[in-house]
């Protein structure tokens, strides 16, 4: 038990491999989304997204209705993107 505990701790605090990239979400941000999309969308006072599982449908319906063929973990990098340069939820 003793040797147990220090190995759970040692994983909560070793950050995951699939954490979201958002230096790639930045990129597919530029190259798909700010041609429709410019800073003042998500800074604006009525803005539609109010939390983080908005932001994550918005960003889907946005990827859907465009076409775009991301993965799952490109539209997580994209809603971190976001997320940490706008909306901080």
């Amino acid at each position: 038990m003793k040797y147990l505990i220090p190995l759970i701790l040692a994983a909560i605090y070793i950050p995951s491999s699939s954490a979201a990239d958002t230096a790639n979400g930045g990129e597919l941000h530029a190259g798909n989304c700010i041609a429709c999309h410019d800073s003042a969308l998500y800074t604006r006072d009525n803005r539609r997204v109010q939390s983080l599982a908005g932001l994550g449908t918005q960003v889907r319906f946005c990827k859907d209705n465009l076409g775009l063929t991301w993965f799952d973990d490109e539209v997580d990098d994209v809603i971190a993107y976001l997320n940490e340069n706008y909306y901080h939820y």
